[in-house]
């Protein structure tokens, strides 16, 4: 990555960057910081992955995706000095399509969401204003370690020398790591539930409201379930410790205007259907708990797909309460778990969900699953 940069004239330099990491949570924090940049007159480049229908939503400018158009003219731009280098992944080359995207775009501010673990992740080659490291849990083991502290170890890679750097709430195991790590690079660690408190004030499908101590004052958020209260203030620590010039009433104007979609996302009421991107036993805990926070009456008919690497048993054990019926699936995608594999979670022993099965591949209608996705 840095010899790809280089060769292109290191545009991630052009522009300052809040860096997010953490298993859970990243991609609602980064979306979050981006709205309250925007709202204070920033132009704003956002970086996500993965995408949820097509594949420019990963690289966004004030809230839009670049066009097809603009993404196909800048593959054929790198194409030459992708040629040059060996063994470049497509989240690597994706990566610098999007350095280079706001450079061109004459961004003056940006939010780059890491990819996989952070350390060895294709947007560390950034020295942000900030690095952020959102809540961390279970998650990419065969990658980042078996236990919590090398997950949080990997994280922490993200760290730069005398950046600050803002956490989540942390368990005591991924929390020690990362104040070790800041004080090796001493860089300066504010934590979320310790310099950075908050109180929920109420709550409804309508939204969240919260009191934000360091502020003093209510913030109104459109995300819903606890953790995104938890991402927000997150979010508004990252954007008082990167030194942007932005004011407390811009950051509260775009927080209650921050659209993110599939997280928890309510799109009927009645009966409700919701969508959500939850795939770690720790994400199906915090939707088994929002579930019950809005819908305590209701049981759930779940549609379930995952990808090869994902703890299966673990995720239906966090709901297995509230789920009368499973419906199982495949996504058309080279990691996508085959329906019988995700079935075979009904053999672990002492804790099967007395429950009938039903696997289906639902060809047809809107949960029809398009190759892009």
């Amino acid at each position: 990555m840095f010899a790809l940069m280089e060769s292109l004239g290191n545009p991630q330099n052009k522009y300052p960057i809040i860096h997010v990491a953490g298993t859970k949570g990243k991609g609602s924090t980064s979306a979050l910081c981006a709205a309250a940049l925007q709202v204070a007159g920033y132009k704003v480049g956002l970086y996500t992955s993965p995408h949820l229908e097509d594949y420019v939503e990963r690289i966004q400018i004030n809230g839009v995706p670049i066009s097809h158009e603009q993404l196909t003219g800048l593959v054929e731009e790198i194409k030459p000095f992708v040629a040059k280098i060996e063994m470049l992944t497509t989240f690597e080359i994706t990566t610098a399509l999007a350095f280079m995207a706001f450079a061109k775009s004459d961004v003056n501010a940006a939010v780059f969401e890491v990819g996989l673990g952070g350390r060895l992740d294709a947007t560390n080659i950034v020295t942000p204003k900030v690095s952020v490291i959102t809540s961390l849990s279970y998650d990419h083991m065969a990658v980042l370690g078996d236990t919590l502290a090398k997950i949080a170890g990997e994280k922490a890679g993200i760290i730069k020398p005398g950046v600050p750097v803002v956490s989540a709430p942390q368990k005591d195991e991924a929390l020690e790591v990362l104040l070790r790590v800041a004080t090796f690079n001493k860089s300066e660690l504010f934590l979320v539930g310790r310099d950075v408190t908050y109180e929920v004030k109420s709550t409804s499908l309508d939204g969240q409201v919260f009191i934000l101590h360091n502020s003093r004052k209510a913030f109104i958020l459109p995300l819903l379930g606890s953790h995104q209260i938890e991402n927000a203030a997150t979010a508004y620590a990252a954007l008082k410790a990167s030194g942007l010039d932005i004011l407390d009433e811009q950051i509260r104007k775009g927080f209650s205007q921050v659209k993110w979609r599939a997280r928890f996302e309510v799109a009927r009421r009645d009966p409700p259907v919701i969508f959500d991107s939850a795939h770690n036993q720790d994400s199906f805990a915090k939707l088994g708990e929002t579930m019950q926070t809005y819908f305590p009456d209701k049981m759930v008919y779940l549609i379930f797909g995952a990808s090869e690497d994902k703890n299966i048993f673990g995720m239906f054990a966090e709901m297995k309460s509230k789920i009368r019926k499973l419906i199982v699936t495949r996504a058309d995608h080279p990691r996508a778990l085959e329906v019988e594999k995700i079935q075979s979670w009904r053999g672990k022993p002492k804790s099967r969900m007395k429950r009938s099965v039903r696997s289906a591949r639902l060809w047809s209608g809107r949960w029809n699953c398009p190759k892009k996705m």
